[in-house]
């Protein structure tokens, strides 16, 4: 009877054990595939920091590493429409920000025109139907500094021609 009893709690134990490794095996095997889940449906972890952001132009997104230079900045706000210049500077290399923005701003749904490099500027033009951006990232000793401009775009529609500009 004790034999019994010694191979029914002998019997128990490895259950028990058994189901301990199962249940821990499964966890750990859970917890990669929900990570991946999470990345490829595009959700981002909430420690996710800031990296870029909208200033008067609510298109044209601007990298946290720039500051506004408010001497420099000209913005005209009108009914339906915002213009002007909005100067920042940083200590960002402008290779990087000519990545920045031109991955950026055709995702906010610019269309490149032209784009001019040269050793120490960098001279980017963008447009949509109504509008024309230009940036222009300059080069100096310590402080890259970034000229976004916003018009509005010049057809004979509005009134304005080449023509009458010319005169």
């Amino acid at each position: 009877m004790k034999a019994k009893c010694k191979i029914r709690s002998s019997f128990i134990i490895v259950v028990v054990l058994g189901l301990v490794f199962l249940v821990s095996g499964c966890s750990v095997f859970e917890t990669p595939s929900n990570s991946q889940n999470e990345q490829s449906s595009g959700t981002e972890p909430k420690s996710r920091k800031t990296t870029a952001v909208y200033y008067d132009f609510e298109d044209v997104l601007i990298p946290m590493e720039l500051s506004i230079v408010k001497d420099r900045t000209v913005v005209l706000l009108t009914p339906g429409f915002t213009s002007g210049i909005i100067t920042l500077k940083g200590r960002v290399e402008r290779r990087s920000l000519f990545n920045f923005f031109s991955n950026n701003m055709q995702k906010d749904n610019w269309n490149v025109i032209s784009q001019i490099k040269s050793p120490g500027n960098t001279i980017m033009v963008f447009q949509k139907t109504t509008r024309t951006a230009v940036i222009t990232i300059r080069d100096e000793q310590i402080y890259t500094y970034v000229e976004v401009g916003v018009a509005p775009t010049v057809t004979g529609e509005s009134g304005l021609s080449e023509s009458s500009l010319l005169e």
